[in-house]
């Protein structure tokens, strides 16, 4: 059994832009409102520090593993709970629709003996923090590529 929450947005800029964005993780402090803090080095098997802020709670610090990411379209990372019984994979997704336009998907997917446990409540406070990172992707990118289309070099 497997259970999802995710957001998705429609970003007028170029997937090229949005994966600028969100591959740039030391750049995250400035626009990102659900992971204020990100350090780590985007490589299979490597681990990520994140300072996660969820609506409603405090701050956590954790660890996730990076699964797979490819340039351009996506950035998956692993994590546990519950003591290892549920796994959740964590999805940046981007879909390029034409040259200046894509859309960017965030959210996690959760599998596991446990995962009953995952509750509803949390579920909410996930689709909310994912909606929030999504249209700061979409801001961010948006926000450079008008300034890259009127400053052309």
């Amino acid at each position: 059994m497997q259970r999802a929450v995710e957001h998705r947005i429609g970003v007028q800029a170029p997937a090229e832009v949005i994966w600028e964005v969100v591959s740039d993780f030391e750049g995250w402090t400035h626009w990102n409102p659900l992971y204020r803090r990100a350090e780590g080095v985007m490589k299979v098997g490597s681990t990520l520090v994140l300072e996660q802020h969820l609506p409603g709670q405090a701050p956590m610090v954790i660890q996730p593993v990076v699964q797979d990411w490819v340039p351009y379209e996506q950035l998956h990372w692993r994590s546990n709970r519950l003591g290892g019984f549920v796994t959740a994979i964590r999805y940046l997704e981007i879909e390029a629709m034409g040259p200046a336009n894509a859309t960017f998907s965030n959210g996690e997917l959760f599998m596991g003996m446990l995962l009953r446990f995952v509750s509803r409540d949390e579920r909410r406070r996930l689709k909310a923090a994912f909606t929030q990172m999504g249209e700061a992707v979409r801001d961010r990118a948006e926000a450079v590529w008008s300034e890259r289309s009127s400053n052309p070099t």
